[in-house]
């Protein structure tokens, strides 16, 4: 195997279920099966769909604020509740418990690294 530098912000980066890993360009057309890293570049909330909810059923994610400011949400579990807000500075991480809805904003443009199980992911439109 010969092994060669792997541009990350123009990779999704995947970790099979039988241990090899392997990385294709964005974005991948095809649900597979195993982990995937992302790694991307930020200017705007529309860069990170910030006017949809998201959720992972089949896992958690790891959402990683590399370089900037960001907040992410998780949708109120129970009516009548507020949103939960974390906020993510550079070099910090949050996990996002599997099958919660949840979104970004940013506070200023930002790197952010992204890593969860993309099986089955749903998007929502956000109406609030």
């Amino acid at each position: 195997m010969t092994v060669a530098p792997i541009e990350l912000y123009e990779s999704f980066i995947h970790l099979d279920e039988d241990g090899q890993v392997h990385a294709e360009p964005k974005p991948t057309t095809v649900e597979q099966d195993g982990w995937e890293v992302k790694a991307f570049y930020a200017r705007s909330d529309a860069d990170v769909h910030a006017d949809h909810w998201e959720a992972h059923p089949e896992a958690e994610k790891i959402v990683s604020c590399l370089i900037g400011k960001l907040r992410l949400y998780l949708r109120p579990e129970r009516p009548g509740q507020r949103e939960e807000e974390i906020r993510l500075m550079a070099g910090t991480a949050a996990i996002v418990p599997r099958g919660r809805w949840h979104r970004i904003e940013l506070d200023v443009p930002s790197t952010i690294m992204a890593i969860t199980l993309p099986r089955g992911t749903r998007l929502e439109k956000r109406t609030v």
